[in-house]
């Protein structure tokens, strides 16, 4: 080592007990913040695999849901069906199911009262004539009673008790876009109710589609999916 100029060859040491830290710091300090970050590390990554499952799971169940909910789910309890065109209270809905082909009635055996429910003059005779010619029985024609006046939104609906399933089935199909709403009668009649959307009965080709359409079967669902 090349002694400075001016230094005269003198050797000089450093004294003293203090000395600056260059080392890497204990063993047991570095454990301890590997301890810590590890433990960081597997919260972190069971935090996003939580968020994972409930965002997976949730739309899982929310696409279950909306494919096996029934219209009558979208209101808490059971929705009161619409009273009949007589007064007589409606009694509680329930989804509608296909018909049984077997237990639709010929034209000829339904007896149909038809009911304006529009401020139209003369879409109950009108209809009425209609359906006659389609070999249905007319009973009652006129305006709807108060409970239905004006209420009918749609087309049509068709009220029936539960000995009038078939024919309801039958009916409906006459007009696109029909509601059917049971009451609690007893008998097999049947009450054609037009709305305010209503225009003319469909074509007897149209008619026959929609009644095949409305008898036919559903196929049950796969075991656990509603």
């Amino acid at each position: 080592m090349l002694t400075p100029q001016g230094l005269k060859g003198k050797q000089y040491r450093v004294t003293g007990t203090a000395y600056p830290r260059l080392g890497r710091p204990p063993k047991k300090r570095r454990k301890i913040l590997a301890a810590i970050g590890t433990l960081l590390a597997l919260a972190l990554i069971a935090l996003g695999g939580v968020q994972l499952v409930d965002i997976f799971s949730g739309r899982f169940k929310h696409a279950t849901a909306q494919a096996c909910a029934s219209p009558s789910a979208a209101v808490s309890g059971k929705p009161l069906a619409a009273p009949a065109a007589d007064g007589t209270p409606g009694a509680a809905a329930s989804p509608a199911a296909p018909v049984d082909p077997k237990a639709v009635p010929q034209p000829q055996t339904v007896t149909v009262n038809v009911y304006n429910a529009t401020a139209k003059a003369g879409l109950a005779a009108r209809a009425a004539d209609e359906l006659k010619k389609r070999g249905f029985v007319i009973g009652k024609i006129g305006n709807a009673p108060t409970a239905l006046d004006k209420k009918v939104p749609g087309t049509a609906t068709v009220v029936g008790g539960p000995a009038a399933l078939g024919a309801m089935t039958l009916l409906g199909a006459q007009i696109a876009g029909a509601t059917s709403t049971p009451d609690t009668r007893t008998d097999a009649t049947v009450d054609f109710v037009i709305g305010d959307s209503y225009n003319a009965l469909l074509d007897e080709t149209q008619a026959a589609a929609a009644l095949a359409l409305a008898t036919k079967p559903t196929a049950s669902p796969a075991p656990g999916s509603c």
